[in-house]
């Protein structure tokens, strides 16, 4: 299979998911939960806990949290541990047997029901994805999220495929987003792929409104476009180098990821190809050795069965 780009896999799931609408996910059962997982999980936590009592907590955290809380879980007061792994694997195993060793019930939102975290958590939660690229992630957490929010993955692919794409894209080096501040954990979704899709290349910073006005744009240059994702951006870049997007009402967290996520392939697809150029490699190579796997990653990572 073809390695696309970020901005067509995300239509492609788009379009796989107007056919396929999880079914609502109901947070009401869970009391203060842990809510695990890491990096896309970890952020995928915090948009689908928002506004709700819980305790975040990722690989390199989990156990020092509930150690610190255990006088809490004896109690009663803390029932439950929901870990988000798209795999069910890796840091999912540990993580859901020592959950279960202190006395929660594991809750597992994954989209491999056949998977190790699977078999040994107490309730499983099962999503369906789209095949993409490996670290893409975008249909993984999509079901997710939307299974929360309800919204309308073809009104979202509608407004995409409508939206007028500035001209600066193409002529830009460097590329800002700026979103509500609700949407705290989006920007730190768009950081990471950066981090993914460019890497010491870096094109693609993100922030809050609030974040912004930390300084981040003492430097100005002629060559960053700065996007404003639902905000009116007076301050930051240069005049003539602002793109602000209005959204429509209905927008939440699914569509402001879409939409960012997308925007970030039109980055990629006008850029040289460093992710496709060097993908293959790393699920061969470094990629699982510092998992201490001998097995190579799929640099096209399976979708759902059936």
């Amino acid at each position: 299979m073809e390695i696309i780009n970020l901005n067509q896999d995300v239509l492609k799931g788009l379009e796989f998911f107007s056919k396929n609408r999880p079914a609502k996910l109901d947070l009401n059962q869970f009391k203060m939960p842990f809510v695990v997982g890491s990096e896309g999980a970890y952020f995928t936590g915090h948009n689908l806990f928002a506004g709700r009592s819980a305790i975040h907590a990722n690989e390199s955290n989990f156990k020092s949290l509930i150690d610190s809380y255990s006088e809490i879980i004896k109690q009663g007061l803390i029932n439950d541990a929901v870990i988000i792994s798209a795999s069910g694997e890796k840091d999912a195993i540990w993580e859901i047997d020592y959950a279960k060793r202190n006395n929660l019930k594991t809750t597992l939102l994954t989209c491999s029901p056949e998977s190790a975290g699977a078999r040994i958590a107490d309730q499983v939660i099962v999503y369906k994805k789209i095949a993409e690229p490996y670290t893409y992630n975008f249909s993984t957490y999509f079901g997710m999220v939307i299974s929360v929010t309800g919204e309308n993955p073809k009104k979202i692919k509608d407004f995409l495929k409508k939206l007028k794409i500035s001209g600066h894209i193409k002529k830009s080096k460097y590329y800002s987003f700026i979103l509500p501040d609700k949407y705290e954990y989006i920007a730190q979704m768009l950081k990471t792929k950066d981090d993914e899709l460019f890497g010491p290349h870096s094109m693609v910073r993100a922030y809050t409104e609030g974040k912004a006005r930390h300084a981040k744009f003492v430097v100005r240059s002629d060559k960053e476009l700065v996007i404003g994702l639902g905000v009116k951006n007076k301050f930051f870049g240069q005049p003539d180098k602002r793109w602000d997007i209005k959204i429509p009402a209905w927008a939440d967290t699914g569509f402001i990821t879409s939409l960012g996520y997308y925007i970030t392939g039109l980055v990629q697809e006008n850029n040289l190809p460093y992710f496709k150029k060097h993908i293959e490699n790393y699920c061969k190579d470094y990629g699982p050795k510092a998992y201490g796997k001998d097995d190579n990653f799929d640099p096209i990572v399976p979708g759902s069965k059936g």
